[in-house]
């Protein structure tokens, strides 16, 4: 298979970020993918010295593996645009506000998206009006992270209390959620098109780091097994998710369902992984498009004007 000249594309992965792991796979995957299609691609395991390699190197684009910050932020998507280097994915708007749930909690909030109820955690809140108005359980989450890493299912003040104080040590802004039982759905986002859904079943307590990465128990239905009315539903309201945080190019929506079928979306992420567990090159298969298909429509949207 061939492929119209990318010219030199800079795989950019690993960081400084607490997902740096999780990203140098996904990068290892996505060179190795554009290597075998004979696109001149060369990783760059990101530090201060990057933006000096890529001005020097002469990149043509970049292609974006950096999960949590400095890629999913809107700090690399700045520099690339200081450096006038195309790069896939959201821009540097859509890349701030998804990697932030606190905002993204406000915008579709005030946009109508249905998304659970919330209370931000700090020094001082009274949690027992947290629980009060959440109810219990609750999820924690550190309001700029990913892959799961300080999220925790509080069941009692006491816990919740503790959850706070494990999220906080990843950031200063943490907030609480309303649990929502029920199944778990991810969509992913390819251009213009919502990918299959997928639903996610795990033994663990919830679809934590663990899950995400390292047991090979969590089951990925996709089919998700949902009437197909209500998957494009799901679909149209992942679509009207991430282009309301003014995201772009390709990511991944996920919801809740409750018991009655409703769904709450949670969050958006404009890097996805890109490694064996990963959840968009599973629902772009059904969609019958490989691995090495999907890392080059990826790439493609390194032409998208933002």
């Amino acid at each position: 298979m061939t492929h119209r000249d990318f010219g030199k594309v800079a795989v950019l992965m690993g960081g400084p970020s607490a997902e740096r792991e999780v990203s140098l796979k996904s990068g290892n995957a996505v060179l190795a993918a554009l290597k075998r299609q004979g696109i001149a691609a060369h990783g760059i395991d990101a530090d201060r010295s990057t933006l000096r390699l890529l001005e020097d190197g002469r990149f043509d684009r970049a292609f974006i593996a950096l999960h949590g910050r400095w890629g999913e932020d809107g700090v690399i998507q700045g520099a690339l645009e200081v450096l006038g280097i195309p790069y896939t994915g959201s821009g540097v708007l859509g890349s701030a506000l998804g990697m932030d749930k606190m905002k993204t909690k406000f915008l579709w909030t005030a946009a109508g998206v249905t998304t659970p109820e919330y209370a931000v955690l700090e020094s001082g809140t009274d949690l027992n009006k947290v629980a009060s108005k959440l109810g219990l359980p609750v999820f924690v989450k550190p309001a700029r992270e990913g892959s799961s890493l300080g999220v925790s299912k509080a069941k009692s003040v006491a816990e919740l209390k503790a959850a706070w104080e494990a999220a906080a040590k990843f950031d200063d802004q943490v907030i609480a959620e309303r649990f929502i039982d029920g199944a778990e759905i991810t969509c992913g986002i390819l251009g213009d098109q919502a990918l299959p859904l997928i639903k996610i079943e795990t033994d663990r307590e919830f679809y934590d780091y663990e899950a995400k990465y390292l047991l090979d128990t969590t089951r990925y239905l996709c089919p998700c097994g949902l009437p197909a009315a209500q998957e494009r539903e799901i679909q149209q309201l992942a679509r009207r998710a991430f282009e309301t945080l003014g995201c772009s190019g390709w990511g991944r929506v996920d919801f809740m369902l409750d018991k009655s079928g409703h769904a709450y979306v949670l969050e958006v992420n404009t890097v996805p992984g890109m490694t064996d567990h990963s959840l968009v090159p599973k629902a772009a298969r059904q969609a019958g498009i490989d691995f090495d298909q999907l890392v080059v429509r990826i790439l493609e949207t390194s032409d998208v004007e933002r």
